[in-house]
């Protein structure tokens, strides 16, 4: 899309983590593999090989898997139908080959396993595997020592095999991001409204026929492509008369209940994290510019993922801290800062009695989270000028997403490829003709990555052309 030539602008610091435990230790883990096993050695000689030999293996999987999140997912009961990617699967059948028998078989057992399993498998440091086993539980209904969790961070692996994860942001915040790409459409003719809510899609003799606006206006089309998760596509904006009770039934138990709620401070000052004294000198400005990881031990993230089980509020919670404005100082006054911090585990359904419209129930999110900080940085509470709270419920009603589920619905074994949303229903066609899936909720569905989107169009491309 050129979105380079439409004012986008990619910027990547050297640093992908931080991590920081109660007891005043740490680590970073940079771009460079090298500066990463220094900082390590400092923790543990042997982690700082095992996690040479995790970047490798993570490197050798995604040379296998990379290519996957590129392709339709293939229709089982018609394989024909799946034609012009079986080149691509033959290509990865190779790749997987290539890896010699004993990286087969590893490759062969760990998508069963528990992260915490995978982890252990390299480290010895229950902060390290702690930060890498994080990646994997990240927005999922799960916690490091769930069955499958290892097939999630091969997963997003795949896309991006740094065991940290990526780390590139906007220039000027994600609605950059989203600025540029409507730019570009629009440089390609498209017409794009907004605060235009869609009440439902047009179907006509099975087919799509548009979609008629909340104010009463139709605007026909003979396809009609949703970004919106599955759920909603389908239970919000379909008639259920159009849709088969089997497929509504599949649509209805898929998993999309979220368990992230989003922080957002306004800082004065940068805050200050004792844990990161001896690293990298000692500058925050250097080592909060990337993600900074809290929850020590493997342990301390099941417990946190116990709580929501239950329906409860995690009392010590996971959290991803982010200081944006140090690398993108447009983002806050000179001297003052933004923080953006996710927090699990807050569960979209709480136990019985409770809401996140029930007074005090932010608040004491609020409380919790800032507490959990203030553990790790001293004096942090002082410096906040302003705080927003964004709950699950938030995100369904301000944002769309069902059950607030930042990623469309469970990452997990039987919610991934063939099987996302559904079974049957898994390359970006719908059960009625020219309506189409092409948002987190199909494959790969990892984030914002464009791969889901990327592929959609593709089919769509196939079908209009025909």
């Amino acid at each position: 899309m050129n979105l380079s030539r439409h004012g986008l602008e990619m910027m990547e610091p050297g640093i992908r983590l931080a991590a920081v435990s109660p007891d005043g230790h740490g680590f970073a883990l940079y771009s460079d593999a090298g500066r990463s096993a220094e900082s390590l050695r400092r923790l543990s000689p042997a982690d700082a090989e095992g996690y040479a030999r995790l970047c490798a293996a993570l490197q050798r999987a995604s040379t296998v898997l990379g290519p996957l999140l590129s392709l339709t997912p293939p229709d089982i009961e018609a394989p024909s139908e799946n034609l012009p990617d079986l080149w691509k699967f033959v290509q990865t059948g190779r790749s997987f080959r290539k890896l010699g028998r004993p990286e087969m078989f590893q490759l062969l057992r760990w998508p069963p396993m528990a992260v915490a399993d995978l982890v252990s498998e390299f480290f010895e440091s229950e902060l390290l595997r702690a930060a890498i086993a994080a990646r994997a539980i990240f927005g999922t209904a799960a916690g490091p020592w769930s069955a499958g969790t290892a097939a999630t961070l091969l997963l997003r692996a795949a896309a991006d095999p740094h065991p940290a994860g990526p780390s590139a942001v906007p220039r000027g915040g994600m609605g950059a991001l989203s600025a540029a790409m409507a730019a570009a459409a629009r440089e390609a003719g498209a017409e794009i409204r907004t605060g235009a809510a869609v009440a439902q899609i047009l179907v006509r003799q099975g087919a799509a026929a548009g979609v008629a606006l909340s104010t009463g206006e139709e605007i026909a089309a003979k396809a009609v492509v949703s970004s919106a998760d599955p759920r909603r596509t389908f239970l919000n904006f379909v008639d259920p008369v159009h849709l088969d009770p089997f497929f509504l039934t599949q649509i209805r138990n898929y998993r999309s209940l979220g368990n992230v709620a989003k922080i957002n401070l306004a800082l004065n000052a940068l805050p200050e994290f004792p844990a990161l004294a001896s690293l990298d000198g000692g500058d925050p400005s250097k080592l909060l510019i990337g993600r900074l990881h809290i929850g020590h031990e493997i342990d301390y993230l099941e417990r946190a993922f116990d709580a929501s089980k239950y329906g409860e509020i995690s009392e010590h919670p996971i959290l991803e801290v982010a200081v944006p404005s140090l690398l993108d100082p447009s983002l806050a006054p000179a001297g003052k800062h933004v923080m953006s911090i996710y927090a699990q585990f807050a569960p979209y359904k709480l136990r019985e009695g409770e809401s996140w419209e029930k007074e005090g129930k932010r608040e004491k999110l609020l409380e919790t989270v800032l507490k959990t900080l203030a553990a790790h940085a001293p004096g942090l509470g002082d410096r906040i000028v302003a705080e927003q709270v964004i709950t699950p419920l938030d995100l369904e009603r301000d944002y769309g997403l069902t059950g607030g589920h930042i990623f469309h619905g469970e990452l997990a074994l039987d919610q991934i490829f063939t099987m996302r949303p559904v079974l049957d229903s898994a390359r970006y066609r719908s059960p009625i003709g020219g309506v189409y899936l092409c948002g987190s909720g199909t494959h790969p569905g990892t984030g914002l990555t464009g791969a889901s989107g990327a592929n959609a169009a593709r089919e769509i491309l196939r079908d209009l052309r025909r």
